[in-house]
């Protein structure tokens, strides 16, 4: 029997995930409204250390579902956080020039300048993490590493929580609003100071199209899962351990939400990419060009080998470039009796 809980804390990043489906439908807060339980969206709090939590899950009786790599850092770095199901959403993952660089090809990088944020004041950077991911993943296929290139750095002084997240008109700007922008590397680009980068999602779509960049390759089209593998592929659905621990119950209903919402999205594409868009900050043309004109059958939460395997794969790449301090065993980081108790659910309703 699960204790009563008082107050749940939910956090999600501006990509397609179940979650951020039953928070906008506002399923979430209705299922726990009948415990009594209050549901707050921790990047929207006043307090920085609980905006923190999104990356190093410090928040008791949390829920976090999105890119990998805060959640693999935050396990490594000893958070007692366990993994309730993953998602796999497929993305362009962009490496872009400019048109008149000369690079054509993946093989044409060699020797070339390649942009990389730098953020100094975050707990783990997984902007940095995720962009040297498609790089090496684009260059091994043609024989190369990523030595084979020349690193160029774009420092970012601000925090990734320096401002509480902005809500208008049912989108988010999870970052809050900051000066300095996020996107350092784009302008060094722009500016000839390097001579390709790195960038993914509905976003990298669009500004690819504003201004007319080169896509040397997108690794997130590859058929091998293990080179699409990278922050958003696949995604964690984690809470902390005592969750788990006391209130057993809250983490199927979690579970029980995505599950809803994932079903409710497969039936409802339309409306799946109004609320995607919304999600990332974007246009459903932009998200239909970046996640696919599918999008809505691939929302999926599982525990699949596939998933699994692309998880381990990922993390045991960030261990080697040293984003995480321990190697995660993903397969001992998963709970599956939330997961399979919520399946059960929704099996026997169906």
């Amino acid at each position: 029997m699960s204790n009563s809980l008082d107050t749940l804390w939910y956090t999600r990043c501006p990509v397609p995930t179940g979650l951020g489906i039953a928070l906008q439908k506002g399923w979430l807060e209705e299922a726990f409204r009948a415990q009594c339980t209050n549901v707050q969206s921790l990047r929207e709090s006043n307090d920085k250390a609980v905006r923190e939590s999104h990356f190093d899950h410090t928040l008791q009786n949390s829920v976090r579902h999105g890119g990998n790599i805060p959640a693999l850092w935050a396990r490594a770095a000893g958070r007692d956080t366990r993994v309730l199901g993953l998602s796999w959403s497929d993305e362009t993952q962009l490496i872009l020039t400019l048109p008149d660089s000369g690079i054509k090809t993946v093989r044409d990088l060699k020797g070339r300048r390649f942009g990389l944020p730098r953020w100094t004041a975050a707990q783990i950077d997984f902007s940095r993490a995720q962009a040297i991911r498609g790089l090496e993943n684009a260059l091994k296929l043609e024989g190369l590493a990523v030595s084979d290139v020349e690193l160029v750095d774009f420092v970012i002084e601000a925090g990734q929580s320096d401002a509480p997240a902005v809500r208008a008109a049912g989108s988010n700007v999870f970052s809050g609003r900051r000066s300095g922008g996020q996107s350092a590397e784009l302008l060094g680009l722009l500016r000839g100071e390097v001579d390709a980068i790195f960038l993914k999602g509905a976003s990298a779509a669009h500004i690819a199209n504003l201004f007319g960049l080169h896509t040397v390759i997108d690794t997130g089209a590859h058929p091998d899962p293990l080179i699409r593998a990278n922050n958003g592929t696949p995604r964690t659905l984690t809470v902390d351990q005592n969750l788990l621990e006391h209130h057993f119950d809250s983490a199927v209903r979690i579970v029980d939400q995505v599950l809803r919402a994932e079903a409710w999205a497969r039936g409802n594409p339309d409306e799946t990419r109004r609320f995607l868009a919304r999600e990332s900050n974007s246009s459903e043309y932009w998200v239909t060009v970046a996640y696919g004109e599918d999008a809505h059958l691939r929302l999926d939460t599982e525990l699949s080998e596939t998933n699994i395997a692309g998880l381990q794969d990922f993390s045991d790449f960030l261990y080697r470039w040293q984003f995480l301090p321990n190697r995660v065993d993903v397969r001992s980081w998963i709970d599956p009796r939330p997961f399979e108790a919520a399946l059960s659910l929704h099996q026997r309703a169906a």
